[in-house]
Order: structure tokens, then C-alpha cells, then sequence
């Protein structure tokens, strides 16, 4: 009986970031992206393996509806492959979060991740995460350039905490 009652926690927040996956899908028609019941299941349970896998613990609707929202404007990203994109940027955001020594704010590191994900990556998920994703989190660990602003990074200046995608 004891069980049955912890189990009660993970329940509701399955339910509670299906709902929240769910509201997405208003927004993304407009990008013609849109997630069936099966996928919106497949997303949770992925965040839920991801947690256990990075040893991180989350509360509410996660970062799952904030990384729909900020990527769904990405010519990058398919109805064919969408949810598949969505995992793989979610397991991405988990182990960068974990590798940036919670230097940046989940807003900042999804920031980051659709700047070079529409930028330099030109879609590509496993080029996110080998190359670009992981030496920007090695100089944030050794501070070896200016993360914040991301000196070092670009021939010119890009202050990514106000980059919105589009060009001056």
C-alpha cells in the first residue's frame, strides 16, 4: 500500500508535462508541426528515462514545452522527424545542463542551443552536441574564454542572451 502511494508523485507529473506538451501543439500548428497522444507519451517517458540517466530531479512540466516553443520556428525541423528532433534535444539540454556546472539558466542553455542549432549545426543535433555543445561547457568549466558573452567564439561579437534568430 506504502508503494502505491509514492507512486502517486511520478504519476501526476507525467500528467502534468503531458498537459504542458500538450498546449505546445496550438502554437507549433502554426509551423506545421504538430505531436499525436503516442509522441507526447514517447516525450515524457524520455524525460523521465533522461533524469534518471543525468541524476537530475525536476518538478512541474520541465523543460520539454520550453525547448517546443523555442525551436518551432527552426527551418531545420520536420513533421517527419519532429519528435525525434525533440528528443534528442531534450537528452541534449539534460547533459549540457549537467556539463555547463549549472553556469546557465535553462532559459540561457536553450537559448544557446537553438543559436547554434539554426547557426552553425544547420540541424544537426549530434554536431549540437560533439562539437559545439561541449566546448562551449569545457570553457565554461576552465573560464577560458567570456561564456557569458560568448567572446572567442564568433569572428564578431554575438551577446546570445539577446540573440532572437533574426538579423539586424
Amino acid at each position: 500500500m506504502d508503494n502505491q502511494f509514492m507512486l502517486l508523485p511520478g504519476i501526476f507529473l507525467k500528467q502534468q508535462t503531458a498537459a504542458a506538451i500538450r498546449e505546445c501543439n496550438d502554437y507549433t500548428t502554426r509551423y506545421r508541426l504538430q505531436l499525436s497522444e503516442q509522441e507526447i507519451l514517447q516525450l515524457v517517458e524520455n524525460r523521465k528515462e533522461v533524469l534518471e540517466l543525468t541524476g537530475r530531479v525536476e518538478f512541474g512540466g520541465g523543460v520539454i514545452q520550453k525547448i517546443i516553443m523555442e525551436f518551432a520556428d527552426s527551418v531545420y525541423i520536420n513533421q517527419q522527424d519532429y519528435v525525434d528532433t525533440l528528443i534528442e534535444l531534450q537528452e541534449c539540454f539534460y547533459h549540457f545542463k549537467n556539463e555547463s556546472l549549472e553556469e546557465l539558466t535553462d532559459d540561457e542553455l536553450i537559448k544557446l542551443m537553438k543559436m547554434y542549432f539554426d547557426d552553425v549545426c544547420q540541424g544537426s543535433v549530434e554536431f549540437l552536441q560533439t562539437s559545439m555543445l561541449e566546448n562551449y561547457c569545457r570553457d565554461v568549466r576552465y573560464r577560458t574564454t567570456n561564456y557569458r558573452t560568448m567572446d572567442g567564439y564568433e569572428d564578431n561579437y554575438v551577446d546570445f542572451l539577446d540573440w532572437d534568430g533574426k538579423e539586424d
